[in-house]
């Protein structure tokens, strides 16, 4: 049966990524959304974090990846955007009445947005932000001998090509390793991932304007991994096939999962009915390039999509002319945040930060 779900406004604000995480150390979670964060249960109750730049419509701030940077035992937070050509870090002060330090990472270009994968396998979690027009660049955080953050990161160029709109990170080809989708192909990671070639191979074009990230499950339960691509700036959503020959080729063949929706950026693939199996989460970033967008009038939604074992059946969280419904941002959150056992969804953008409750 269809998930029900309670809907409450936890902000009037335009912060385009959220984050939940436990700020405080007292094993509860909050909300970090752009200049503030929110306590739990009492998601009204709001202390600040500090300025960010505004640019028009939006805010410089596409990632809210938690990280103890310094090793202190406390929750930061990694963010970066478009204007201020920087990855940078918020200090968690540790004082709930303080503001929280900016710390710049690098300056990388323009950042469409950020992400955080396991690049080396090492189960510590690598910074990777998509610059269009830039080298793919990871950063790694440096530790002290303890294991503990230093504050400081290493960067590793993968590839000296320009990025594209759009990237993805996961085991393509079943060695174990994850490997880097782009809009026009994939990188083959090699068993060095910093001092090794990783090799391109340009099996597909995915278009120029594929989100963030584009995810690599395997959907039809074959063993093999495949690919699911919104497209961020236009209409679609589609799964992509993969389907290897006895001699090692692939093939990639794409079936639309949602043609008729537009601005599908933020994609993440987590159990929310708790059957075993993963589902698709995702819905409309609402005025993504504040109007210019093809799409950008229809209205906004929420959405997640169940696989039937031939094709995905799509469920409305929510939808309708903005102010009635609502859209995800650049990077939406999923987490237990009220603490029943069942994942909630936390949803930023220009429409307001709420909060789904996931009532099962």
């Amino acid at each position: 049966m269809p998930i029900k779900w309670k809907k409450t406004l936890i902000a009037f604000e335009r912060f385009e990524s959220a984050g939940v995480f436990d700020v405080t150390g007292d094993g509860r979670p909050n909300i970090v959304s752009g200049a503030w964060w929110y306590e739990t249960p009492d998601i009204r109750t709001q202390h600040r974090i500090g300025d960010v730049m505004a640019e028009g419509e939006y805010y410089d701030d596409f990632s809210t990846i938690p990280m103890d940077v310094n090793g202190n035992g406390r929750l930061d937070f990694i963010t970066g955007g478009w204007w201020g050509d920087t990855v940078r870090w918020r200090e968690n002060p540790g004082d709930p009445e303080q503001e929280w330090p900016e710390h710049i990472i690098a300056h990388t270009g323009n950042v469409e947005t950020t992400r955080a994968w396991d690049v080396d396998g090492d189960g510590h979690l690598e910074i990777v932000p998509n610059t269009p027009g830039e080298p793919l660049t990871v950063y790694k955080l440096i530790t002290d001998a303890g294991g503990k953050g230093t504050g400081e990161f290493v960067a590793h160029t993968i590839t000296t090509e320009a990025q594209g709109h759009g990237l993805g990170f996961g085991d393509v080809n079943g060695n174990g390793r994850g490997d880097f989708i782009l809009n026009h192909g994939w990188l083959e990671a090699p068993q060095d991932p910093y001092n090794g070639e990783w090799i391109l191979h340009s099996d597909f074009e995915l278009g120029g304007m594929a989100g963030v990230p584009m995810l690599v499950v395997d959907v039809n339960g074959n063993g093999i991994n495949d690919l699911i691509v919104g497209h961020g700036h236009g209409y679609g959503l589609d799964w992509v096939e993969q389907r290897v020959a006895d001699n090692g080729g692939r093939t990639w063949i794409s079936h639309p999962i949602d043609p008729f929706n537009a601005q599908y950026h933020d994609l993440q693939w987590v159990d929310l009915d708790r059957d075993g199996a993963c589902e698709l989460v995702t819905g409309k970033r609402y005025r993504a390039h504040c109007g210019n967008d093809t799409g950008s009038a229809d209205d906004v939604g929420i959405y997640y999509f169940k696989w039937t074992g031939e094709s995905f059946a799509k469920q409305v969280v929510d939808y309708g002319p903005p102010g009635k419904g609502k859209g995800c941002g650049i990077l939406f959150a999923i987490a237990d945040v009220t603490g029943n056992g069942r994942l909630d969804i936390v949803a930023p953008g220009k429409d307001g930060l709420y909060l789904y409750e996931n009532l099962g």
